[in-house]
């Protein structure tokens, strides 16, 4: 069954743990929760866990470029009546998914209904879609970029938690044919941060240029969310 337009957290008699987890509640999540949209969600057997695929359309009016994809993962405790959450606003689907599969969600359990957003193009896109979702733990993301007007982009910029790796710095490109009602995801791999950004900036003032391809050795294991470092100052959005 298609997941409800605005989420259900299922809270009803339940209050959260401590005053500061409501206010954090409240602030992150219930003061736009009329403005999301549920993507995908999954609830254990027990009811004590809800995981949250959610895109925000309020910040299509905040800061231009944020990301518009919510993590959440709601605990609740039935003999005290209480919750606590967590959260991360992250730019792309499949990397919230990954958030929450870390996190204890089956990945089956959070996958988007058909029909449920843009569908991917091509397998390329579909089988970095799901490198996404399952690696969670070998990239962590600096920064990104929603351009949600057409041309409708998202570009990410990931580093490796392994040091030695061969190319640290990967880029992702998602583009969606409105038209078609598809999208589809590419990755680039960069061997120093200024690489990667030289990309960024040439891409989004209009230059038509390649990502480069990322090193056979590390395709296969490849771009995962798992941890969030502070993020450096942000490239440019689109000059064009």
């Amino acid at each position: 069954m298609p997941p409800t337009y605005e989420p259900d957290f299922r809270l009803d008699d339940y209050e959260a743990v401590n005053d500061h987890v409501a206010d954090q509640f409240w602030q992150h999540i219930g003061t736009e929760q009329d403005m999301m949209t549920v993507l995908a969600e999954h609830h254990s057997e027990d009811a004590e866990r809800s995981f949250y695929v959610m895109h925000n359309r309020a910040v299509t009016w905040g800061i231009p470029g944020e990301p518009q994809i919510v993590a959440l993962h709601l605990k609740r405790d039935p003999a005290t009546r209480t919750f606590r959450f967590a959260h991360q606003e992250l730019p792309l689907p499949a990397m919230a998914q990954s958030w929450l599969i870390a996190r204890g969600c089956p990945e089956e359990e959070i996958l988007l209904p058909d029909g449920m957003g843009t569908t991917p193009a091509d397998q390329a896109t579909r089988a970095l879609e799901q490198r996404l979702r399952s690696d969670g733990d070998h990239f962590a993301l600096l920064t990104s970029y929603t351009h949600d007007s057409e041309p409708i982009e998202t570009t990410v910029l990931l580093r490796a938690l392994d040091d030695k790796a061969a190319m640290p710095f990967r880029v992702l490109l998602e583009e969606v044919d409105t038209d078609a009602w598809t999208h589809t995801l590419r990755e680039g791999g960069f061997k120093t941060v200024e690489a990667a950004l030289q990309w960024w900036e040439a891409h989004w003032s209009g230059e038509e240029i390649p990502l480069p391809a990322a090193s056979p050795a590390t395709r296969q294991t490849t771009t995962g969310i798992a941890a969030l470092p502070a993020r450096p100052a942000p490239p440019r959005g689109p000059s064009r």
